[in-house]
């Protein structure tokens, strides 16, 4: 077992599992509404909400100075393990309306839609008979074990006739066997679903990267060679900086990797990290890497909407979630941290 397999194994035992799911934040405010702010493109504007939760009509505004505020589309987190840790409510309260479950037993798959959030979940990851997660952490069902090509591609039938948004790989030393990939990466694309691989190190990533996998569910941890950073160019990584450490081989791969041309998706590993909402040594690790505030207000929103095809906007009919800031993200992401206001299908929640 490598030694960054111990790592993540000692992460996760200190975490633990958690309770019940909490309820969902308290509304207190009722449509229908008009905000006024300052829209991501620099306009102020008016923002009215019908009666249905959705976004009525948006109208040139002016604002006075004192009393400006930004609107911005919600936070989307690309990583994290709901049933691990079941704090949808408390994310959606803090401005995380969109999230992508990157491993959960596969029963959770039938509760996606009652999510107090928008969810694509992968359900259990694709692993060896006995391989990671399931010897550790993951023995409920977050990992489901295949040795030969029929079981990948029989797993991946079925999960996505279940409703998998994604298909995950746990790679490394002891998940699914390298050969396997290219038919676990085969399946999902015949059902239109992208592959996310857990790969922390450098021989990981390069096997991924060969295979055709579309996305590291993390940044790895280990040096990357410039041969496997050229394998991503054109594809993504979910940052999960903080869940890691911090480390500088970290920080690195992840800067070399953006220059590459690799789409950097903000994500937390949100479960076996506990910041339910957005994070602050995540936006602080996302600077050290070299994205400056506009570039980490888009890895936390905008890019990751189009990537995964969630569909938030400040425009006509589209449906009224967003935030309201009392500071532009694009000059100071930070802003994220403490949302003045959060609107979900036009309803403002509690905090």
């Amino acid at each position: 077992m490598s030694c960054v397999r111990v790592w993540w194994l000692a992460v996760l035992a200190a975490c633990g599992h958690a309770g019940e799911p909490e309820p969902m934040a308290a509304p207190v405010a009722a449509t229908p509404a008009t905000i006024v702010g300052t829209l991501p493109d620099g306009h102020v504007a008016s923002v009215a909400i019908d009666a249905r939760g959705t976004i009525a009509g948006v109208a040139a505004a002016t604002a006075p100075a004192a009393a400006q505020q930004w609107l911005s589309t919600p936070v989307i987190d690309s990583h994290v393990h709901l049933s691990y840790w079941p704090v949808a409510a408390r994310l959606a309260a803090a401005g995380v309306e969109g999230v992508v479950d990157l491993a959960s037993p596969e029963a959770a798959l039938a509760d996606v839609g009652t999510q107090p959030i928008h969810m694509l979940a992968a359900g259990p990851m694709l692993t060896r008979d006995g391989g990671y997660p399931l010897a550790s952490w993951g023995a409920d069902g977050y990992g489901t074990g295949c040795h030969d090509a029929a079981c990948v591609t029989a797993t991946v039938d079925r999960l996505a006739r279940e409703g998998a948004g994604v298909i995950k790989i746990a790679g490394d030393d002891d998940g699914l066997p390298a050969e396997l990939y290219p038919t676990a990466v085969a399946a999902a694309h015949a059902h239109h679903l992208r592959v996310a691989a857990h790969e922390l190190s450098e021989a990981g990533a390069r096997v991924a990267g060969q295979a055709g996998v579309d996305i590291l569910a993390h940044t790895p941890v280990e040096p990357l060679s410039a041969a496997t950073i050229a394998l991503w160019r054109g594809r993504a990584v979910i940052s999960t900086l903080a869940a890691f450490g911090g480390g500088d081989a970290a920080v690195a791969n992840l800067r070399a990797l953006r220059a590459a041309g690799c789409t950097v998706l903000y994500g937390t590993d949100l479960g076996n990290s506990r910041d339910a909402g957005p994070s602050a040594d995540e936006i602080a690790l996302l600077e050290r890497a070299g994205l400056d505030a506009a570039a980490i207000t888009d890895a936390m929103t905008t890019v990751p909407a189009a990537f995964w095809g969630f569909q938030f906007a400040l425009a006509p009919r589209a449906e009224a979630t967003f935030l309201v800031l009392d500071r532009d993200p694009r000059r100071d992401p930070r802003a994220f941290l403490q949302p003045a206001a959060v609107y979900v299908r036009g309803t403002q929640l509690a905090r």
